[in-house]
């Protein structure tokens, strides 16, 4: 029987996992994605169900869920083959600030905890507006950030937006509303020719090398190399869509730019 609001909830993304702990409604997680890492008793407390494009379906069904949360088209074989099983299934697909806070509000809603879900937004665009008010030393730092390394992959959008939020100037802003990492390829050549003072490198997962950077041809030219200001974000804290990028990745930028 379904249940409304749900009870038995499997979260395939990190940001929906951490944001029902953060309204309080994490027993109604049964099952979460492998990457989930927020809370850091989250691995200890819940059976990991997916990858990020794969899932253990008959895994899933077992836990008998009233609702699965999923993420964009890059899910959809997933989605697809939960909702053949006649699985209720709620798709985000968040890729700016605005989308993020909105999907915090709707997931309260779907648990019935409205009014937390607000207050939690509010709060988080209280504290963006705060930290984008602090006054910085002009000119801004011009800032590449590089979302993989083969091929080269620039900043989407809310990492974008967290640039310009912290004093930083996002070198590929133009590119930050396309969705699709495909899309958002660049060359080597750009990156030299944009002349970045800071490059902040989060490679989804993969241990960033400065070294591999430092070492691409002609980019000794570039200032953040020459200067040694290249920063490792972990990708856990800036490429997922939730609360962990609008608190602990903003504020790893501005330590990056600023500290």
């Amino acid at each position: 029987m379904r249940h409304f609001p749900p009870r038995r909830i499997v979260c395939l993304t990190e940001e929906t996992v951490e944001t029902l702990y953060l309204l309080g409604e994490q027993d109604r997680i049964v099952g979460v994605s492998g990457y989930a890492v927020r809370p850091p008793q989250v691995r200890r407390e819940k059976p990991r169900v997916s990858a990020f494009v794969s899932a253990d379906i008959p895994k899933i069904l077992a836990l008998e869920p009233d609702l699965v949360l999923a993420f964009s088209d890059l899910q959809a074989g997933i989605v697809a083959d939960l909702v053949r099983a006649g699985v209720d299934v709620h798709v985000f697909n968040q890729r700016e600030l605005a989308g993020i806070l909105a999907m915090i509000r709707t997931l309260g809603a779907l648990v019935c905890a409205t009014e937390r879900a607000g207050e939690l937004a509010q709060g988080l665009e209280r504290r963006l507006a705060t930290i984008a008010a602090i006054p910085r030393p002009s000119p801004r730092p011009r800032v590449y950030f590089e979302e993989w390394d083969e091929p080269l992959i620039s900043g989407i959008g809310w990492v974008s937006e967290l640039i310009e939020i912290a004093g930083g100037e996002d070198v590929f802003a133009e590119l930050r509303h396309r969705q699709a990492a495909k899309d958002r390829i660049i060359s080597a050549d750009a990156v030299r020719e944009a002349k970045p003072d800071v490059i902040l490198a989060s490679w989804c997962g993969k241990k960033v090398v400065p070294a591999r950077i430092r070492a691409r041809d002609g980019w000794n030219e570039i200032p953040a190399v020459r200067d040694d200001r290249i920063v490792e974000i972990k990708s856990t804290i800036i490429l997922q869509p939730g609360p962990a990028a609008l608190t602990d990745g903003l504020d790893a930028i501005v330590m990056a730019l600023w500290g």
